[in-house]
């Protein structure tokens, strides 16, 4: 699939960026910090595998920036999506590279600044393009077993209604016919998410971080491990980050947990009127202001959001996790070889014909 105009434009504002500084390499005290700074780590995923709770344990070191708002999202232009009003309301994600940099201008010099994109590991270019900005960043990944991984991805996106099939099945079955194109949720504005397959390649998405990084760079995580003992596991980010390692940890759980799913017309519904477009929006908030005061009306609108909610998701469809773990045991076995660990066993794999 060809990447839309804005990756071509970041390949002139990236290089512009380092002609400017001189290096990409510079040292953390040497940056310029009221400018904002480049980060020093990049936490690239992938989505439900604890990466927001790994974002959270780090934020309370104190050598460690991490900003608000996780995702940036700035290095993967063409999962970045954002079209029309949606682009509007998403004012905290930088579109250019000066405002990127203003993202960790809050950071002091003693401390590492670093960023959680989940999308940088399915990006084909994301790994280049940190390496040209930051040659000596340090890359972290969260890999977790396939069929698992995907239904909690699936769910997350039935979720935020970017995804309207509900049935896990039939969502794989339309991968086909939405790569030509088809079957496109109207308000999901990067398909790619929905291409569920391309996910699990975990060890093509790892070399193309090997191939311009060094590999005492990288630090591979396994999702098992990190609800295991999240605690030990975060420290022993803080020790490939070279940051004090004795310091408290915050632990909680780290299962990305699916809230509960909201009726997709309904959601519509309230995202038109928080909005504020069009002829639908202007009725229903013609009708809410009769409420006399501006508590009230703001409180029937908080109503309305929490009347949408309509139960938790089904358990996972046995045979079809049977059947992914088949047609994905390949990638575990080739995964297991790449990183030395034996995770068709910890997996489960093992007994998979």
């Amino acid at each position: 699939m060809t990447a839309p105009a804005d990756a071509a434009r970041f390949e002139d504002e990236s290089a512009s960026a380092i002609a400017a500084e001189g290096s990409a390499t510079a040292s953390v005290a040497a940056r310029p910090v009221g400018a904002g700074r480049v980060p020093d780590f990049f936490i690239v995923g992938h989505e439900k595998c604890g990466t927001t709770a790994l974002d959270m344990m780090l934020k309370g070191h104190p050598q460690i920036f991490l900003p608000d708002v996780k995702e940036q999202k700035f290095f993967a232009p063409e999962l970045r999506g954002g079209r029309g009003w949606r682009r509007e309301l998403d004012p905290a994600r930088p579109h250019t590279f000066d405002r990127y940099r203003e993202v960790f201008a809050a950071a002091t010099p003693e401390q590492l600044v670093g960023e959680v994109s989940p999308q940088y590991l399915r990006s084909h270019d994301a790994a280049r393009r940190i390496a040209d900005v930051q040659g000596d960043a340090r890359i972290i990944a969260i890999l977790r077993e396939p069929a698992s991984f995907l239904r909690s991805f699936h769910l997350q996106w039935v979720q935020n209604n970017d995804e309207r099939q509900k049935n896990f099945a039939k969502a794989l079955a339309l991968e086909s016919a939405r790569r030509q194109g088809r079957h496109i949720p109207r308000r999901c504005n990067v398909p790619q998410h929905l291409f569920y397959s391309d996910h699990v390649r975990y060890v093509e998405q790892l070399q193309r971080y090997y191939a311009v990084f060094p590999a005492e760079q990288i630090l591979v995580l396994i999702y098992d491990d990190f609800r295991r003992d999240n605690e030990a596991t975060v420290r022993r980010v803080r020790r490939f980050l070279e940051v004090d390692e004795g310091s408290p940890v915050d632990v909680m759980d780290a299962n990305p947990t699916v809230k509960r799913m909201r009726s997709q017309q309904l959601d519509e519904l309230v995202n038109v009127v928080s909005v504020g477009r069009g002829p639908v929006s202007r009725s229903v908030k013609a009708g809410v202001k009769v409420l006399t005061s501006r508590k009230l009306r703001s409180m029937a609108l908080r109503v309305t959001q929490s009347h949408v909610l309509n139960g938790r998701p089904r358990p996972p469809d046995e045979e079809l996790m049977l059947e992914l773990r088949r047609r994905f045991k390949g990638e575990v076995v080739a995964l297991s070889e790449y990183l030395d660990r034996d995770l068709v066993t910890l997996w489960g794999y093992d007994s998979i014909a």
